[in-house]
C-alpha cells in the first residue's frame, strides 16, 4: 500500500506541474508553444504505448484461462448473461441521463459559440462514412487473431478468446491443463510488467497535461465554461447513480473498492485513456477480492460494451450541437437518437476518438450539421477526462457486482 500511495502522490504532483509548465510556456514563450507541445507530449505517448503493448496479451491470456478454468460451461453463460444485462441497463441509463440533463441545462442556448472552420472535423467526417453494419460486423469478428493482436482490437480478441477458452474447457483436463498453465504463467508475467510500467505514469501525465495547457492556455477554460460546467454536472449525477447502485449491491465494501481503484481513476482522468489503466484495474480488482476468473471474463467485455461516460457524452454532445444551430428536436426524435446511439456505439472502443465519430454519424442522420463537431473539438480533451474516469468506475462496479452475485467476492479489503 505504501508503494501505491507514493505513486498516487507522484501523479498528483505531475498533474500540478503539467498545468504550471504548460501555462508558463503559453504565457511567456508563445513562439515555442508548437515545438514544446509536440515534444513534451511524447512523454504521454510513450506511457500510453507501453500500456497498449501489453493489452492484447493480457486480455487474451486472462480471458482464456478464466473461461478454461470454469469446468461448468453453464456458469460461463450465467456470468455472461448477468454481465450483459448490467451493460445494457447501464448504457441506457447513461444515454438517458445525458439526454435529460442537456435538455434541462440547455448549454447550447446559453453559450453562443462562433462556428469554427469545418476543417477541424474533416477527418472525423470521412471516418464516420465508413461505419456501416458490414463494417461493424467486420470490427467484431476477427478474420485473423494475429491481425487483431497487431491492431489491438480488444473486442475481436475477446471473441476469439471466449471461443478458445470454451473449447479448452470441453477438451478434457489431460489436454487442456498444460496449455492453461502456460497461459496462466504468461498472464502473471504480463501483470508483473504492469508494476514497472505504472511508475512511468507520472511522466506520462505531466507530458499530456502540459501539452494541452501550453497549446490552449487558460482561456480555453473560460470560453467553454458553461459547456464544461454542465457536462461535469451531468457526469456527477451519473456517478451518484452508479455509486448508489454500487452501495446497494456491495454495501460498505464500496468504499474499499473506491480506495483500491483511486489510482486507475486518476490515471484515466489525467491521460484521457480508460484503456491505459486496464492492466492496473485487473490487478486492483483481484486484490479487492473479485474472483480472477470473473475479472478476466467481465472486464474485457466491459471495455467494449460498458463505457458509461462515453454513452452519456454522446447524447449530451449531439443535442448540444443541435441547440447551437437552433434545431428543435421532438421527444420522439431524441428517443430514436438514443436507441441508435445504443446500437452504433457498441464495439468501437478501440477506434481513436470513437465517441466523436459516432456523434458525427448520428448528427448526419437527424439533419444536424455534422460540422458542428468542430465546436467541441477544442475542449474534447477535458470532457474525455471525465468520461474516461467514469468508464473505469462503471467497469469496476460491473465486475464487482457480478462477482458478488456469483458468490465469488472474497472479503479481503486490506489485501496488498
Amino acid at each position: 500500500m505504501k508503494g501505491q500511495n507514493k505513486l498516487f502522490i507522484a501523479i498528483i504532483i505531475a498533474l500540478i506541474l503539467g498545468v504550471g509548465i504548460g501555462g508558463l510556456v503559453h504565457l511567456r514563450y508563445p513562439e515555442s508553444i508548437e515545438p514544446f507541445s509536440k515534444n513534451i507530449k511524447l512523454l504521454g505517448t510513450i506511457f500510453i504505448r507501453l500500456v497498449q503493448m501489453i493489452i492484447a496479451p493480457l486480455v487474451f491470456t486472462t480471458l482464456v484461462v478464466g473461461i478454461a478454468k470454469i469446468s461448468d460451461i453453464k456458469m460461463i453463460g450465467r456470468v455472461g448473461t448477468k454481465a450483459m444485462l448490467w451493460f445494457i441497463t447501464a448504457s441506457l441509463i447513461s444515454l438517458f441521463l445525458g439526454l435529460l440533463l442537456v435538455n434541462w441545462l440547455e448549454p447550447g442556448y446559453v453559450t453562443k459559440l462562433p462556428i469554427q472552420e469545418v476543417t477541424a472535423a474533416d477527418d472525423l467526417l470521412k471516418t464516420s462514412k465508413s461505419f456501416s453494419m458490414e463494417d461493424f460486423v467486420k470490427h467484431v469478428i476477427p478474420k485473423s487473431l494475429f491481425e487483431a493482436f497487431v491492431t489491438n482490437e480488444v473486442l475481436q480478441i475477446v471473441v476469439f478468446s471466449i471461443m478458445f477458452g470454451i473449447a479448452l474447457a470441453n477438451l478434457g483436463e489431460e489436454y487442456s491443463k498444460p496449455v492453461v498453465k502456460l497461459f496462466d504463467i504468461i498472464a502473471h508475467g504480463v501483470l508483473k510488467m504492469v508494476g514497472y510500467i505504472m511508475w512511468f505514469a507520472p511522466l506520462g501525465v505531466l507530458g499530456a497535461i502540459a501539452a494541452v495547457v501550453a497549446t490552449n492556455g487558460f482561456e480555453i477554460f473560460k470560453v467553454y465554461a458553461v459547456y464544461l460546467r454542465d457536462f461535469f454536472f451531468a457526469i456527477a449525477v451519473l456517478w451518484a447513480v452508479l455509486l448508489l447502485v454500487g452501495y446497494l449491491i456491495l454495501g460498505n465494501r464500496l468504499f474499499d473498492l473506491l480506495k483500491r481503484i483511486k489510482e486507475p481513476l486518476l490515471i484515466a482522468f489525467s491521460t484521457t485513456s480508460s484503456e491505459a489503466v486496464f492492466p492496473k484495474l485487473v490487478e486492483e480488482l483481484e486484490k479487492f477480492g473479485c474472483n480472477s476468473r470473473v475479472v478476466s471474463f467481465i472486464l474485457p467485455l466491459g471495455y467494449s460494451f460498458n463505457l458509461d461516460g462515453s454513452m452519456m457524452y454522446m447524447t449530451f454532445a449531439s443535442i448540444f450541437i443541435a441547440q447551437i444551430y437552433g434545431i428543435e428536436m421532438t421527444v420522439g426524435q431524441q428517443i430514436t437518437m438514443l436507441l441508435i446511439l445504443m446500437l452504433t456505439s457498441k464495439g468501437i472502443a478501440g477506434v481513436p476518438r470513437a465517441s466523436l465519430v459516432i456523434i458525427v454519424a448520428t448528427c448526419s442522420m437527424f439533419g444536424i450539421p455534422p460540422e458542428g463537431i468542430a465546436l467541441i473539438l477544442p475542449i474534447d480533451h477535458f470532457c474525455d477526462m471525465g468520461r474516461s474516469m467514469t468508464n473505469v468506475l462503471g467497469n469496476a462496479l460491473a465486475t464487482s457486482a457480478v462477482s458478488k452475485w456469483e458468490g465469488q467476492l472474497e472479503d479481503v479489503p486490506n489485501r496488498i
